[in-house]
């Protein structure tokens, strides 16, 4: 039972980097400041660099979530299996629907609603989930929303060209924010790789814990943070081009100057978050962090029938995952049948979002259309440059 749940912690843990790609990599991906392929392999190894700098966020989860070891509570395996099968439905529900949904509450959720059912209410420590889960989720993403748009807006102004003579407003040259992307993505990326993969940390040492193999309150082993690391890598290289597709150009149409600030907001969140211990949604802090930005450049639309999807989806994010975790509950406490049967459905669920997802396919080659925008607007600039040179010069042979 105890490999089972590795294994399937491990797959979620894959889930949760294919479903976070796009908080580093979708707004580069959409001014064309890093190529789709590229960027998801850039990420993928900043992922797995970031995994092995930092245990809060696990040590978190491991120990402060469930009341393990007080009180007479002793969570088992079979729970933690029920919570697991919770967040993956549920992320993998959301990717199939483009939702930049929370991995990481999704899987509190599954938890959540799985011990509640297995052991009861006192097996949760309400005071936690309050003060490293609620409150972060409430208050990262409108604070990293808020910074992204002060940035945006300084940025702009700081960069504004104009004739000093007549006051005319010159041709701005940003494209330096363009190649400052890079960098802001790739330590959006990394700042991922150190909050995301300590939380399937977290549960690998749990359920280690609750099978016997490991002392109560200690941190995660090195085997441990490796699989872990290669996991989310693995997962985020194979890219969630629906979730880029809606982070990159449904949220609003993303600039340079925009997605620097976007990702520098981003990033500075998680990288305080990690630090602190917190068990923050990278999702709901990059999908602010898009949100301000855009309101931030003046002529520029936020689509907020789609942010209005995104939000209700945040809100069902953790009960819907306890929902999920709790009657697979109800059916692995039936013994080793129950169990069974969960893993069967599960895996069948799994594997028809998956087929059916291939009916309208999404890959690197149309998951943002903004690119090819861009593309197709420098190219049509280039031939109206040559066009006009063309006419100049045949008026200087006439001559």
């Amino acid at each position: 039972m105890v490999a089972l749940v590795i294994a399937l912690a491990l797959f979620f843990d894959f889930t949760n980097g294919f479903h976070d790609t796009a908080n580093a990599m979708a707004t580069p991906i959409a001014t064309g400041a890093i190529k789709p392929k590229t960027a998801v392999a850039l990420a993928a190894v900043l992922n797995l660099v970031g995994a092995f700098l930092s245990t809060e966020v696990a040590k978190t989860i491991s120990g402060g979530l469930i009341r393990e070891g007080t009180d007479g509570i002793h969570i088992t395996p079979e729970i933690i299996f029920a919570g697991l099968m919770g967040a993956i439905l549920w992320n993998m529900f959301t990717w199939l629907k483009g939702l930049p949904s929370s991995s990481s509450h999704a899987l509190f959720g599954g938890l959540i609603g799985a011990a509640l059912v297995g052991i009861g209410f006192h097996s949760v420590n309400f005071e936690t989930v309050l003060q490293k889960v609620i409150l972060p989720a409430v208050f990262a993403p409108v604070i990293a929303g808020a910074v992204a748009y002060v940035c945006t807006r300084l940025a702009y102004a700081l960069t504004s060209r104009h004739d000093p003579e007549t006051g005319d407003k010159l041709t701005q040259k940003r494209g330096g924010f363009r190649t400052g992307q890079i960098f802001t993505s790739s330590l959006v990326a990394l700042a991922h790789g150190t909050n995301d993969a300590q939380k399937t940390m977290g549960i690998i040492t749990l359920v280690l814990i609750a099978g016997g193999t490991q002392a109560t309150g200690s941190g995660p082993q090195f085997w441990v943070i490796a699989a872990c690391a290669f996991a989310i890598a693995i997962g985020t290289y194979a890219g969630g081009w629906r979730i880029i597709r809606t982070m990159g150009s449904g949220l609003t149409e993303v600039k340079p100057a925009q997605g620097f600030s976007a990702e520098s907001s981003t990033a500075s969140a998680i990288l305080a978050s990690s630090h602190l211990g917190f068990a923050l949604s990278t999702t709901q802090v990059a999908s602010g962090s898009v949100i301000g930005s855009g309101l931030g450049r003046r002529g520029t639309t936020v689509r907020w029938g789609m942010v209005g999807r995104i939000a209700i989806g945040w809100l069902l994010t953790l009960p819907a995952a306890a929902v999920v975790g709790a009657l697979t509950a109800l059916l692995v406490g039936t013994g080793t049948v129950g169990v069974v049967i969960a893993a069967v459905v599960g895996t069948a669920v799994v594997i028809f979002m998956f087929l059916y997802s291939r009916k309208s396919h999404v890959g690197h080659h149309n998951a943002v259309e903004v690119e090819e925008a861009g593309t197709a607007v420098r190219f049509q600039k280039k031939k109206s440059a040559r066009k006009k040179a063309a006419e100049n010069k045949s008026k200087d042979a006439k001559r």
